[in-house]
């Protein structure tokens, strides 16, 4: 088992930088508008003639109400039939798709993400899940990993036996912040009655896996108000929890520009809040898994992790990073051998492609040699806090030493500051550099520099 994170606020200080997070490298920043529907055909074709697994992401943008946090992808709307024209574009582009793959390509993996998946009335859902099963193969022993992200506002006891009935078995809900004045500054009045319904529900119903994010930093919170969000989540027993850092990014983002920069917390708050849950999820059991993640001991992400199985792709942490990752719907992303590429971002641009049969590919980046190899590593250390350059070296016939020369000195200054332990053989991350991993992974980033490091949220 690995060790407990170790706290360093002088560490902390020092190497709390803005920086990606790496769910795919290179990073989205890196996309260009040359890659389209031809690329994403070519790579399924291989990908068929391989027989690769798949994992499928499909989004759904609708929201009836608006979070000022939220740097989603989203279409605020009360107007339920605003939906009919996407799921029509989306049967579409599923249709194509799948004509491309072989029915042999199991879908090991299915998430449903927004948005509010459970915007769609249970119609809805169950059309958009008859589509995906008729032109994929979707597992029906309850095997595979399919989870959906759900508002507990806009969701019930019927809801959950829908989805439960429908084949999903995993559960991710946002909550963000359980404290009125908190949920009040930042447009999401959620009770903890609601959450607690919810929660109870997939248990009773044997959903195999409940996750539950939250956010420090937002707007009012207090260390004090945060230790009894953190303390009413854990009586609830989610297996895995996720604990964000608010990035406050009104330029970027419009909806964050109604919080006002004088309530949200300071720096020291915001470290305080952070240390504080930690200290209760590891008293309550949870393990850190890594990047603002934690999952009770017997979940699999933990196992994987154990076993040396864990791997980071769009979709966070995950066991199935060896398959394709297929992305359906607005601003989705796929990942498919050495290519990915994102659907257009526009709503009424991506469902008038598809209106005109065809697909909605924008934008996109094969990987390079170099690529490879440095996402290799950078999935090393986020997963598993540690690195064997040997394995590196065989599989890339490189020499680890030579080809990273010119970031040595910088993973010597690391090891002089015991973020990692760094041998001519392995790099291993400290305890006091877990919570950090990410500032040692940008070290391996090509394309990261102090520019494109301000579109990033911070590490800590």
């Amino acid at each position: 088992m690995l060790d407990a994170i170790q706290w360093s606020p002088e560490l902390i200080r020092r190497y709390d930088h803005s920086g990606p997070r790496y769910t795919s490298y290179p990073t989205a920043m890196q996309f260009q508008g040359e890659i389209g529907p031809v690329d994403l055909v070519r790579a399924l074709h291989q990908s068929s003639t391989a027989q690769r697994a798949l994992s499928l992401y499909v989004h759904v943008p609708f929201c009836a109400n608006i979070c000022y946090y939220c740097a989603c992808n989203k279409v605020i709307t009360k107007n339920r039939d605003r939906a009919q024209p996407y799921l029509a574009a989306l049967t579409h582009e599923i249709s194509t798709i799948s004509g491309h793959l072989k029915p042999g390509q199991v879908v090991e993996q299915l998430h449903l993400g927004g948005g509010t998946p459970t915007f769609l009335s249970h119609d809805q859902l169950r059309s958009l899940m008859g589509d995906l099963r008729e032109h994929f193969t979707l597992l029906d022993d309850d095997s595979g990993d399919y989870g959906i992200e759900i508002d507990p506002r806009e969701a019930d006891w019927a809801t959950m036996g829908l989805l439960r009935e429908l084949g999903f078995n995993r559960i991710s809900l946002g909550v963000q912040d359980l404290d009125p004045q908190v949920q009040q500054a930042v447009n999401r009045m959620q009770s903890v009655e609601q959450t607690r319904a919810i929660i109870d529900a997939a248990h009773t119903l044997q959903f195999r896996s409940v996750n539950i994010d939250l956010i420090y930093g937002l707007p009012l919170q207090t260390p004090e108000r945060f230790a009894n969000t953190v303390a009413e989540i854990i009586a609830m027993q989610p297996d895995r929890l996720s604990l964000f850092n608010y990035a406050h990014l009104p330029e970027r983002f419009k909806p964050q520009r109604r919080i006002a920069d004088s309530e949200l917390p300071n720096s020291a708050d915001k470290l305080h809040m952070l240390r504080s849950s930690i200290e209760q999820l590891g008293a309550a059991g949870y393990r850190y898994i890594g990047m603002d993640h934690f999952a009770l001991p017997d979940d699999e992400l933990a196992i994987a992790q154990e076993e040396g199985r864990l791997q980071r792709n769009f979709q966070g942490y995950t066991t199935h990073g060896h398959c394709d990752l297929i992305g359906l719907g607005v601003s989705a992303i796929s990942q498919i051998g050495g290519l990915y590429c994102q659907n257009s971002s526009d709503l009424n641009l991506y469902q008038h492609t598809l209106e005109n049969q065809q697909l909605a590919t924008q934008r996109g980046v094969y990987c390079s040699p170099d690529d490879f190899i440095r996402r290799a590593v950078i999935q090393q250390l986020i997963c598993h806090f540690e690195l064997d350059f040997a394995e590196i070296e065989r599989t890339y016939s490189i020499e680890f030493r030579c080809y990273f020369g010119a970031i040595w000195p910088q993973l010597e200054q690391m090891a002089a500051d015991g973020l990692i332990k760094l041998t001519a053989y392995n790099i291993e991350v400290l305890p006091s550099g877990r919570l950090l991993v990410r500032a040692l992974c940008m070290l391996f980033d090509e394309y990261l520099c102090e520019q494109n490091r301000q579109r990033f949220s911070r590490v800590i």
